[in-house]
């Protein structure tokens, strides 16, 4: 195990959140960090449970997709907000970008709002 590793595995779940609502908008910055299924005081989203939950359900699949048939998404835009989520789940590295470019990016986001910080287009609302 390297330094790296060790130092974030002490949390079965160590994410950092950075969030930007526009081009040259400010950077919000937010963690999330659980063990056994439980949020850690280190958590800094506004509601910290519900991302949780967004992680436990669709985290394998979002941070971790099987590789597949290319998908056809709908050419709809949802916003210039874009998220990058870094850190550890379940022992395994996560570098996620998240934006709403695309019916399928959009989805994406949905599914991870509550991780993404609860501010102004955060919500996945279009």
């Amino acid at each position: 195990m390297n330094a790296t590793h060790e130092r974030h595995s002490r949390h079965d779940i160590d994410l950092t959140v950075r969030l930007t609502e526009a081009p040259e908008a400010p950077e919000y910055t937010f963690r999330l960090a659980a063990d056994g299924g439980s949020v850690a005081p280190a958590s800094t989203l506004p509601d910290s449970a519900a991302a949780l939950a967004a992680v436990t359900q669709h985290g394998e699949a979002i941070f971790f997709p099987k590789p597949g048939p290319p998908k056809m998404c709908t050419q709809q835009y949802g916003g210039p907000q874009v998220a990058v989520v870094t850190g550890w789940f379940m022992g395994r590295e996560v570098h996620s970008t998240f934006s709403r470019t695309d019916g399928c990016e959009i989805a994406r986001w949905r599914a991870m709002a509550p991780l993404l910080g609860g501010i102004a287009g955060s919500t996945g609302a279009i």
